[in-house]
């Protein structure tokens, strides 16, 4: 009996582990293909790939060929909605600088022509305003685009080095290298160069620009802050000051739409941006956007 049940017990123990392996060997071999498969759509997502290539089981090829066929029916809209966006904006603004010309062709300095000007700036404001707003719509999210952040924070450093050369400001930068920006670039240049030419207006000496990436899972954001020496906002302002066209000193230059901008294009992008105080002394501006570091930084 003893011999009897320890042959019993050694061949189910065999046959248990022979079932076990053999199972790992199907799932490993059986599931490869979605394995590829997801590995495909993560390159996408990344910006590595347009497309997903490369050979699949029967059962697995259609659903490779409806996501591709998916992507570029993306596109295509995409493209269309970029399009139309362009022709809204010719057929708006050949009206609105004609009326500004025929307003300042006669009495230039006319009641009605003063009005006339003032009223075309303003719509021509908010049609720029709304026009960006709905190709940032159409773009944002959009699968493969990426953007590098380093280049575009020095690009817009020394531009508003430039535009602000008269009042001697340190543009002080901390950008990890190979940081990138899930959208458009345009889009990135206007949220950040919107928030350093908010700072570099109120700052006395100083600005002062960071770039990190948080999170190190499937969606990592991108966390840029921008801060100044200035006289900052008291709490109840900076809730005032994201609202469209609100200005809280009037002896600045601007159109009370920059940071405005900045929240609107960040929310698009499923990203938030926050005021608070700065290390400085001054305002700080916080954008929380979905990004993250290259392949080769990853490396």
């Amino acid at each position: 009996m003893r011999r009897f049940t320890l042959a019993l017990t050694t061949t189910f123990a065999l046959l248990g582990l022979s079932l076990g392996l053999t199972t790992l060997l199907q799932i490993r071999f059986g599931l490869a293909p979605l394995i590829k498969l997801r590995a495909a759509l993560g390159a996408i997502r990344r910006g590595e790939a347009d497309r997903i290539s490369g050979e699949y089981p029967r059962d697995i090829a259609p659903l490779a060929g409806e996501v591709n066929l998916l992507l570029e029916t993306n596109r295509e809209i995409l493209e269309r909605a970029r399009t139309q966006v362009g022709n809204l904006a010719h057929a708006l603004k050949t009206p609105l600088s004609i009326i500004v010309n025929e307003a300042s062709a006669g009495d230039a300095n006319s009641e009605l022509a003063v009005k006339v000007r003032e009223q075309a700036a303003v719509m021509r404001d908010q049609v720029n305003y709304h026009l960006d707003r709905a190709r940032a719509a159409a773009l944002a999210g959009a699968l493969g685009t990426f953007t590098d952040v380093e280049p575009v924070v020095a690009a817009l450093v020394r531009t508003f080095g430039k535009i602000f050369y008269d009042k001697d400001l340190t543009f002080e930068t901390s950008v990890t290298p190979g940081l990138r920006f899930r959208g458009e670039r345009q889009d990135f240049e206007e949220m950040i160069g919107n928030l350093v030419d908010n700072a570099a207006k109120w700052a006395h000496a100083r600005v002062s620009i960071r770039a990190e990436v948080i999170g190190q899972g499937e969606y990592p954001h991108l966390i840029v802050t921008v801060e100044d020496d200035g006289p900052g906002l008291p709490p109840e302002a900076r809730v005032a000051v994201l609202e469209r066209g609100r200005r809280l000193d009037e002896t600045k230059p601007g159109s009370g739409l920059g940071l405005s901008i900045v929240s609107d294009l960040a929310a698009l992008y499923r990203g938030r941006l926050r005021l608070d105080a700065a290390a400085l002394g001054g305002l700080r501006a916080v954008i929380e956007v979905p990004g993250d570091a290259s392949p080769a930084a990853q490396a």
